[in-house]
């Protein structure tokens, strides 16, 4: 009885086998695409690959399984591409609101006869409220770019190129040199600008940012003579809500992107779908 039952399920497998040579695996296959559309149904995208991914390697010759599965592949992709849309759609908005509640308090300059882009400013930084004065200076441009500026002004140039900035405690962050300094002279007294783009401020904006409101903060400026301000209270509030606007538009534009190119895959998958049908 034993040796019968054996020989029974040895039959059954090489009658398997013969049915899978007979039609190239196509059986087989069809049972892989059926689960492949189920999973895709339910939104499993990754499990309904797999089970394409098992066509390809299993059944080469199957062929109209094969080609079946193209189309079941761009049906995924699509939804794929679908779903990712919904949840940057969703992020968008959300991303806005927050930026709406960065803006708050913050001034746009702007002149549209020749900027495409303006910069915000803190109303307490603005040029009429900052003259005669040392301090550091934030500005954010419309898609999140910040710049922090080192100003300067005497009656004798520092000819400074960088800043150190230091905290109570001792902590503190410093500049690279600026590539961009600037100098002027007006009725004998001076005045030096240097910036300093976030990413390549050495850290300085975060530091002043994470000690607003905690510490006092000291501002060297390095170059050929010493110099040294205390950093404002109102400067390091305007620096730090900035540095915060600087955060939301950066990822504001990042998402923005993301969703572009979603746009593109979702109407490139769709003409290839047409061009297949």
């Amino acid at each position: 009885m034993k040796k019968k039952t054996i020989w029974t399920s040895v039959f059954l497998l090489f009658a398997a086998f013969m049915v899978a040579c007979s039609d190239n695996g196509e059986t087989q296959a069809q049972q892989h695409l059926a689960k492949a559309q189920s999973a895709l149904n339910t939104g499993e995208y990754n499990a309904a690959k797999l089970q394409i991914d098992s066509i390809r390697t299993l059944y080469p010759k199957a062929f109209n399984a094969r080609k079946e599965s193209i189309s079941l592949m761009q049906q995924i992709d699509l939804a794929e591409q679908q779903r990712s849309l919904a949840y940057l759609d969703s992020t968008l908005t959300a991303q806005q609101q927050l930026v709406a509640q960065a803006k708050q308090g913050l001034l746009l300059e702007k002149d549209t006869a020749y900027q495409e882009i303006g910069n915000y400013f803190h109303p307490k930084q603005t040029v009429e409220r900052t003259l005669y004065r040392s301090f550091l200076r934030g500005q954010v441009d419309e898609v999140g770019t910040m710049t922090l500026t080192s100003i300067y002004w005497g009656e004798r140039h520092a000819h400074h190129h960088a800043v150190k900035v230091v905290a109570k405690d001792g902590t503190f962050a410093e500049t690279p040199a600026s590539e961009d300094v600037y100098k002027s002279e007006d009725l004998g007294w001076k005045t030096e600008k240097a910036d300093y783009p976030l990413g390549k401020d050495g850290g300085v904006i975060a530091f002043i940012a994470m000690n607003h409101g905690v510490q006092t903060m000291k501002a060297h400026y390095i170059g050929e003579r010493s110099y040294v301000i205390s950093v404002r209270p109102e400067d390091s509030e305007a620096i730090a809500k900035l540095y915060n606007l600087s955060q939301m538009l950066t990822a504001l534009e990042q998402t923005k992107k993301e969703r572009e190119e979603a746009l593109r895959k979702i109407a490139f998958v769709e003409r290839k779908m047409k061009e297949n049908k």
